[in-house]
C-alpha cells in the first residue's frame, strides 16, 4: 500500500491579502480555500468513511451506472478533496486500487492519511485538473465528486480524463450544481446566515454566536468559496460538453430538490453556531429528515419535476473503441 502526497505544503489559513490576492488569480484561489478548508471539510461536510457515506457514494455510482461489471482494477479521483468519493466508492467494491489527485496539497494529504487509516491501496498527487499527471490508458474509472464546476476548462479536464482512461474505461461525476439549484441554495444559505447571526446577538442567546473572530474567518472563506465556484450545469448541457470532450454513451442525473432546500438552510445555520451546540441527537435527527426528503425526491417528485430544478447533476461516459466494460 502507498500513501505518497507531493509536496508543496499546505497552506492552512489564508490571511485577508491573500484573499484579495486571490480575487483575481482562480487557481490561487482553488489552493488557498481548500488548504483552509482541508482539515475541517469532513467535519463541515458531515463526511464520514462509514456505511452511511459508503452507502451514499455507491448510490451516487448506481444511479448512472446500474450495470457496471465490478470490480475496477484501477481509480483515478480527479479533485479529490479529503478522498470522500473514491475511498468510499473502493470500500464498497466498486475499485480495487486508487489514486487521488487534487490542485490543494492540503486535500491531498488528508486524503492519503484517510487512505492509510482506512488500510486501502491509494497513491495522491498533487495536481491540475486539466493536465493530469499520468499516462495514457492507465485507469479503468475516473471518478470524481463536485469538482467539475471549480475546474475552468471542464470540456478540456474530460479529455483528460479520456486520455488517461484505457479504452471503453468510464468516468462518473457527481455532486455538481445545478443552475437552477445552486441559484436557490445560494440564497437560501446567504438568508440564513444572516437571520442566525444577527438573531444571536440578543443577549439571551449569547451561547448559541461563535466568537466574531470566527465568523470573520468563516466570511473570508465564503468570499473565497464564491470565487472557487466557475460554474453551475444544465444537465443538457453537461451530456453536451461530455460529448465534445469526445466520450461515448454520455448520460446525466439530478437528485435533491426537496432535500437541497432542507439541506441548505440546515448547513448555513450549523456552521454559523458553536459546535457543542449540535448535539448528537440533533444531527441524528438533521440526517433522518434529509433521508426522508431523499426518498420523497426519489419516489415522487423526479417523476413530476423537471431534472434541470434538482440541485445535484452526475454525468458518465465512456472512452469509444475497442470493448470493455
Amino acid at each position: 500500500m502507498t500513501g505518497r502526497h507531493d509536496d508543496p505544503a499546505p497552506n492552512p489559513h489564508a490571511t485577508e491579502a491573500q484573499v484579495q490576492a486571490a480575487l483575481s488569480d482562480n487557481k490561487l484561489a482553488q489552493v488557498l480555500y481548500h488548504d483552509w478548508e482541508a482539515e475541517t471539510y469532513d467535519d463541515k461536510w458531515s463526511i464520514s468513511y462509514d456505511e452511511r457515506c459508503i452507502a451514499y457514494a455507491r448510490g451516487r455510482f448506481d444511479a448512472v451506472v446500474p450495470d457496471a461489471q465490478l470490480p475496477y482494477e484501477r481509480a483515478l479521483e480527479l479533485g479529490c478533496g479529503t478522498g470522500f468519493f473514491l475511498l468510499n466508492l473502493m470500500q464498497s467494491g466498486v475499485a480495487k486500487a486508487g489514486s487521488v489527485t487534487d490542485l490543494s496539497p492540503g486535500m491531498v494529504k488528508v486524503a492519503t492519511r484517510n487512505g492509510q487509516n482506512l488500510g486501502l491501496d491509494v497513491d495522491g498527487r498533487v495536481a491540475d485538473a486539466e493536465t493530469i499527471p499520468y499516462d495514457d490508458d492507465t485507469f479503468d474509472l475516473v471518478v470524481g465528486h463536485a469538482v467539475l464546476h471549480h475546474i475552468p476548462d471542464v470540456e478540456l479536464a474530460l479529455k483528460e480524463c479520456l486520455r488517461v482512461l484505457k479504452p471503453g474505461g468510464r468516468f462518473v461525476f457527481a455532486g455538481e450544481p445545478t443552475t437552477v439549484g445552486n441559484f436557490y441554495a445560494r440564497k437560501l444559505g446567504q438568508l440564513t446566515w444572516k437571520v442566525t447571526t444577527e438573531v444571536t446577538k440578543l443577549p439571551f442567546l449569547s451561547g448559541w454566536r461563535r466568537p466574531q473572530a470566527e465568523l470573520d474567518e468563516s466570511s473570508r472563506a465564503a468570499a473565497l468559496e464564491a470565487v472557487v465556484d466557475l460554474h453551475t450545469f444544465d444537465p443538457s448541457e453537461l451530456e453536451a460538453i461530455a460529448s465534445r470532450a469526445g466520450a461515448a454513451e454520455a448520460h446525466a442525473a439530478t437528485e435533491e430538490f426537496a432535500a437541497a432546500l432542507w439541506g441548505w438552510p440546515v448547513r448555513t445555520f450549523e456552521a454559523a453556531v458553536p459546535e457543542e451546540k449540535l448535539t448528537w441527537r440533533y444531527r441524528m435527527a438533521q440526517y433522518k429528515a434529509w433521508l426522508a426528503l431523499s426518498q420523497l425526491d426519489e419516489k415522487v417528485l423526479r417523476h413530476v419535476v423537471p431534472r434541470q430544478f434538482f440541485y445535484n447533476a452526475m454525468i458518465t461516459g465512456v472512452k469509444p473503441a475497442a470493448s470493455g466494460r
